[in-house]
C-alpha cells in the first residue's frame, strides 16, 4: 500500500531486545484532521503514533516501527505496564466523543484493514493483542470507541471476534444480578488482559474496565454493568485464548 512519510520527532528507543507484540488503535479526538496531524508532529506535545489514517484513506507513517512512539500513556495489558514499549500505535482521524463522534469512513477502514493485516503478519501479533486505547487505559480513554468496526478487522485476521455471540439477544440485555461474584469477574477480566485489582467490589475501576470491554466486544450497549450477555461474551473470549 502507499504510505507517505510525515516524520514526528516524538519517539525514542524501545528497551533492548523488545519488539512490537501489541497493536493499539486510537482515534485522534480533535476537531480537525490537520490539527491532529500537527499535534502528533509537534515536539512540544510529546505525543505521537507510528501511523495516521485519514478519513479519505490516506496513510502517513510518523514513527518507524523499530522505535517507541508515545501514544498509549499510562497503560496496562496482559501483565505489561508500559504498552508503548511493546506496541505499534495507529491514530484514526475522528473527532471522538468530545467533538461529535462519528462512524469511521469506508475508505479509512479499508486502508486501516490493509495496514493492520501487514503489521500483524510481520510481527506475529496475537489476536488478543489487537486492542483499543480504552482497553489499555480504561477510565482514562474511550477510543476508538463503540462505533469502531472490530468485527471487520477480525474477519480479515486482525483481532478477536466470535461471530454472532457478540450480538445482543433479541430481548436486549438483562439487568445486572445482585449476586454477581465481583472477585471472580475481576479475575476473568485480568485473565483477558485488563489491569484491575481484585477488590471483590463493584468499584469505579471495575466499571471502567467493563465499559472498555463492552466498547470493544459488546458495542451495542456500553453500560459498565455485568449483565448476563456481557459475562457470556467474556467467558467465550477466555476460552478462545486458552
Amino acid at each position: 500500500m502507499n504510505i507517505a512519510k510525515r516524520p514526528s520527532p516524538n519517539f525514542d528507543e524501545r528497551p533492548a531486545g523488545v519488539g512490537p507484540s501489541v497493536l493499539v488503535l486510537h482515534y485522534t479526538g480533535m476537531e480537525s484532521t490537520q490539527e491532529a496531524l500537527q499535534r502528533l508532529r509537534d515536539p512540544a506535545s510529546l505525543v505521537s503514533a507510528h501511523y495516521f489514517v485519514q478519513e479519505e484513506g490516506e496513510v502517513f507513517q510518523l514513527v518507524d516501527e523499530a522505535m517507541r512512539a508515545w501514544h498509549a500513556g499510562v497503560s496496562h495489558w496482559r501483565g505489561e505496564h508500559s504498552i508503548n514499549d511493546i506496541s505499534i500505535g495507529i491514530e484514526l482521524a475522528n473527532p471522538g466523543h468530545e467533538f461529535g463522534y462519528t462512524s469511521f469512513s469506508k475508505p479509512q477502514m479499508a486502508a486501516l484493514e490493509e495496514l493492520c493485516m501487514d503489521i500483524v503478519r510481520r510481527h506475529a501479533i496475537e489476536p488478543i493483542n489487537v486492542v483499543g486505547h480504552s482497553d489499555v487505559a480504561p477510565g482514562r480513554k474511550q477510543d476508538p470507541g463503540e462505533l469502531f468496526d472490530w468485527q471487520r478487522l477480525a474477519q480479515s485476521g486482525v483481532g478477536l471476534w466470535l461471530g454472532a455471540l457478540h450480538d445482543l439477544p433479541g430481548q436486549g440485555v438483562e439487568t445486572e444480578s445482585a449476586k454477581t461474584d465481583w472477585a471472580a469477574l475481576q479475575s476473568q477480566m485480568r485473565a483477558l488482559g485488563y489491569g484491575l485489582s481484585i477488590s471483590g467490589q463493584a468499584d469505579r475501576e471495575t466499571r471502567d474496565a467493563l465499559s472498555a470491554f463492552q466498547r470493544h466486544w459488546r458495542p451495542q450497549q456500553v453500560t459498565g454493568k455485568a449483565d448476563s450477555h456481557c459475562l457470556e461474551v467474556l467467558g467465550a473470549l477466555l476460552e478462545a485464548i486458552i
